[in-house]
């Protein structure tokens, strides 16, 4: 390190280097500020004077405004103005420096720290355990009225198991304006590691405004364009992203590396797969790196994410952390992994869901949510490991393409999750990397897991598991897939459970159907869902019959979810034995009752013969109707395919684990584009070229 903590003001005492002293720096982050001066994303950069108590909220407010009201000249993406006798730290979600990671994949042993400022500012390097212990490690004063450039070297010796660097200014007497600092590889770190290249692939579906606005967000971006080959636009929907007004503006700015391709809905798993064959074929870039079509993107995510790849020492996936689109300092999930018994996705150990990084934290330590700054937040200091990365934003070697091939042809859901573990399984890591972000639409507003969604996830969920899983039978999953299909019959959702009926049906016919239904399933799966009242959606409860409930609710009780095991049980026998029994007459008349959509539990909706229950986003209502023998009908197939999806099991996996290679082969997949040309499922769906791991209805 070369600056170690000073009290003397004099700066021929301090020994400032520029450029390292011993040749040039490769940069790996740069600090930066929010686009647009956003104070609603402005804790993920940098936190005001360090505070306590109540009077904390007024008087970070009040900093913060002040760091982003400076002279026009003075402010900006790399800069900003520290007010007199003001301290702000950069112990935040962009602009720390995630030093564990680093120690962990990369071949950087030591990261260097370079500051520019002008001004009376004090700039303090701080370091971070795995437990979330930090320490002060170094500091510089600067008094000047012109740029002065320091630098601070620093081992990444103690991060094996978690940590960060970050740095704190403090302005004096007058304001101090940090013009920018840099998280750097030194020249030993940097020497035979070249500049990556680097192919954007983003997939669309009848979202042409959101594509174009991220297309035009790139090229506002330079420092990014200078290392981007090609950017690939798959546009698989009816509402063309070229009839965009804007797009021709982006077209302009991003010139002949804006790659637009029109071809019929393959779903995710096919955009992205058109983007990697697309960037193989090219034989230019070293990466290519995958968008959903409906993210707000930090553009410098693309050079960090670029910057780790480089310097791996095995080709590694990059992936990106979501943050919510509607409430945008708040982290979906810090990193994922599949729990294999049950197949299923999960946060990652020793994370927790949905952390707020503007809201103080939490009292309550059983809560499933989290909040609080970095420097707060001891969890978020241990490094995690992930077995996958969602599609939100992922950075994938083009060795990784060549050597495990594409996606799986499974149009969405499961796509990203299956890549990741099959790479994984073939030697290429996956890391979630803090830092590389995008904000994304929540999952809590989609009803994923009960429309038409729920065939892709039944299916592609078996098949990932077919292929993947290590325990025999595939662990619990094929009991917890049962119990879900008379969950939704119970709950009157009949058109789920027939879906996921149809699934297994699909699964167990073979590996063959994947390829050869990809572009048409959708279309099927929309004509059949139209037979289900609970498919069929209206925009409010006037557009049905009035409500008439049958009997009051019993000793005047609300609704209560079962709990334990015995309840859960007697719920589920009250519930079938009721879903036996002839439908009330009126109830086919009139909805029997009205059901938010929170209080939509299969133990509720098995009780009533009908009911009004809207959705997720809160913007349609279905009539749910009881009907007797659809449900017995149901729950006879279930127990069949179940049964014989156990039995078959273990011929069923060889089959899919030996069909691996072909179904991801870009050969298969370049038929499959060929087919699709201009045509293919245009049925529009809503989400139908999303290909992001929804929360969905989890078991």
């Amino acid at each position: 390190m070369s600056r170690p903590d000073e009290s003397g003001p004099a700066p021929d005492e301090r020994g400032g280097e520029s450029g390292d002293g011993r040749g040039e720096l490769r940069v790996l982050q740069r600090v930066v500020m929010p686009v647009d001066r956003d104070l609603d994303v402005l804790k993920l950069y940098v936190e005001g004077e360090i505070a306590r108590g109540a009077e904390a909220v007024a008087a970070e407010t009040a900093v913060e405004a002040e760091l982003l009201a400076g002279p026009a000249e003075d402010v900006g993406r790399r800069s900003v103005v520290v007010p007199v006798g003001r301290r702000v730290s950069f112990a935040t979600y962009f602009n720390a420096f995630p030093a564990s990671y680093w120690r962990r994949w990369t071949s950087v042993d030591e990261v260097v720290l370079r500051v520019r400022a002008r001004g009376q500012a004090t700039v303090i390097v701080y370091r971070s355990s795995a437990k979330g212990h930090a320490q002060r490690v170094g500091s510089v004063r600067i008094d000047s009225a012109t740029s002065r450039e320091e630098t601070f070297r620093l081992t990444l010796s103690p991060f094996i198991d978690g940590g960060w660097y970050w740095m704190d200014v403090l302005a004096g007497e007058t304001e101090a304006v940090l013009e920018r600092a840099d998280w750097c590889a030194g020249q030993s770190a940097a020497e035979g590691v070249g500049q990556g290249r680097v192919s954007l692939g983003i997939t669309t579906f009848n979202r042409p405004e959101f594509c174009v606005d991220q297309l035009l967000a790139l090229a506002r971006a330079p420092e990014v364009l200078d290392i981007v080959d090609d950017i690939y636009v798959v546009d698989q929907g009816t509402q063309r992203v070229r009839d965009d007004g804007r797009f021709g503006r982006a077209e302009a700015e991003l010139g002949p590396r804006l790659r637009l391709i029109e071809q019929g809905n393959l779903g995710g798993s096919g955009g992205f797969s058109r983007a990697m064959d697309e960037t193989l074929q090219a034989g230019r870039s070293d990466y290519v790196l995958l968008l959903d079509d409906d993210v707000v993107t930090e553009t410098e995510g693309v050079l960090r994410a670029v910057a780790f790849a480089d310097f791996a020492r095995t080709p590694t996936i990059v992936g990106g952390h979501m943050f919510n689109l509607f409430a945008r300092s708040q982290l979906h999930a810090y990193g994922e992994t599949i729990g294999r018994y049950r197949w299923w996705w999960e946060e990652a150990p020793h994370t927790k869901r949905e952390h707020d990084f503007a809201v103080p934290p939490s009292l309550n330590p059983r809560a499933k949510t989290s909040s609080g700054s970095l420097r707060q937040t001891k969890w978020l200091h241990r490094r995690v490991d992930v077995d996958y990365n969602g599609w939100w934003m992922c950075l994938i070697p083009v060795d990784v393409v060549r050597k495990v091939g594409l996606s799986m042809p499974m149009f969405i859901k499961w796509d990203d999750a299956e890549y990741c573990v099959r790479a994984g399984e073939a030697g290429f890591p996956t890391v979630s990397l803090p830092g590389m972000a995008a904000w994304h639409v929540p999952w809590q507003d989609k009803d994923d897991g009960i429309d038409w969604q729920a065939y892709f996830h039944e299916r592609n969920r078996l098949v990932t598991a077919l292929m993947h899983s290590p325990y025999e039978r595939g662990g619990n999953l094929v009991k917890e897939s049962y119990i879900i299909s008379v969950k939704h019959a119970l709950a009157m959702q009949y058109s789920t459970a027939e879906l996921m009926l149809s699934a297994i049906e699909d699964v167990l016919s073979g590996p063959e159907h994947m390829h050869a239904g990809i572009a048409t399933k959708l279309s099927e799966i929309t004509a059949f869902r139209a037979a289900f009242p609970d498919a069929r959606n209206r925009g409010s409860h006037e557009e049905f019959p009035q409500v008439r409930a049958t009997r009051p609710p019993r000793r005047g009780r609300g609704f209560k979810p079962p709990r334990g095991t015995v309840d859960v049980l007697a719920s589920a026998m009250r519930g079938t034995i009721k879903q036996l029994r002839p439908v009330d007459p009126g109830a086919r008349a009139n909805p029997q009752a009205v059901v938010p959509h929170i209080d939509r539990h299969w133990s509720l909706l098995s009780q009533v013969d009908s009911a009004l229950v809207s959705s997720a986003d809160g913007t349609k209502v279905a009539w749910y109707q009881r009907d007797p023998e659809r449900f017995r009908r149901i729950l006879a197939r279930t127990s069949l395919l179940h049964a014989r999806l156990s039995r078959e099991w273990p011929e069923l996996s060889g089959r899919y684990r030996a069909a691996m290679a072909e179904l991801a082969a870009p050969e298969a997949w370049r038929t499959t584009f060929q087919a699709a040309a201009g045509t293919g499922d245009t049925a529009s769906t809503g989400d139908a070229g999303s290909t992001g791991d929804a929360e969905g209805e989890r078991a």
